[in-house]
């Protein structure tokens, strides 16, 4: 399964360390990390899925592989800028949101949009007129790549 993971190029120390934790998880679970390849939250959940010997692919802005982070096995400039927000989010089973700015917001209601199930740890809580987003709620790196799996299977 690629399980694509979602989040900010700027992220604190504990995002950090939730995202490098459930990149080990999806790689022991032998699933496939989909990021964005840049730093971030991109970086370090594939430093986790690196580290734990799985396959990680991002999906770049640029046109060239430089600003790739240094986890990936396989780095895919688009030369989109933010328009490969839909590639990742196309290229991906199922999504995990970690912390996040507008991108990851933008990458959430694509993933929404599409059908794709969207597994929040710390991230964007979106409502609009009473209709709230359905975001499934996760409080742990193991509860989110459990609960995007279990999602990912009933939406096959």
């Amino acid at each position: 399964m690629k399980i694509g993971v979602i989040g900010s190029s700027d992220c604190n120390a504990e995002e950090g360390r939730l995202a490098r934790e459930v990149g080990r998880l999806i790689s022991e679970q032998g699933h496939i990390l989909v990021c964005g390849g840049l730093g971030g939250v991109m970086e370090e959940v594939s430093r986790g899925a690196f580290e734990g010997g799985g396959i990680t692919i991002g999906i770049l802005p640029g046109e060239s592989t430089d600003s790739a982070n240094e986890y990936l096995k396989i780095a895919v400039p688009t030369g989109m800028g933010v328009m490969r927000n839909a590639l990742v989010v196309r290229s991906s089973d199922v999504l995990i949101a970690i912390g996040g700015w507008y991108g990851t917001l933008s990458e959430i209601a694509l993933a929404l949009n599409m059908g794709k199930a969207v597994v929040g740890l710390g991230t964007w809580k979106c409502s609009i007129n009473d209709k709230k987003a359905e975001i499934i709620r996760v409080d742990s790196p193991e509860d989110a790549v459990e609960k995007a799996l279990k999602a990912a299977g009933s939406s096959s």
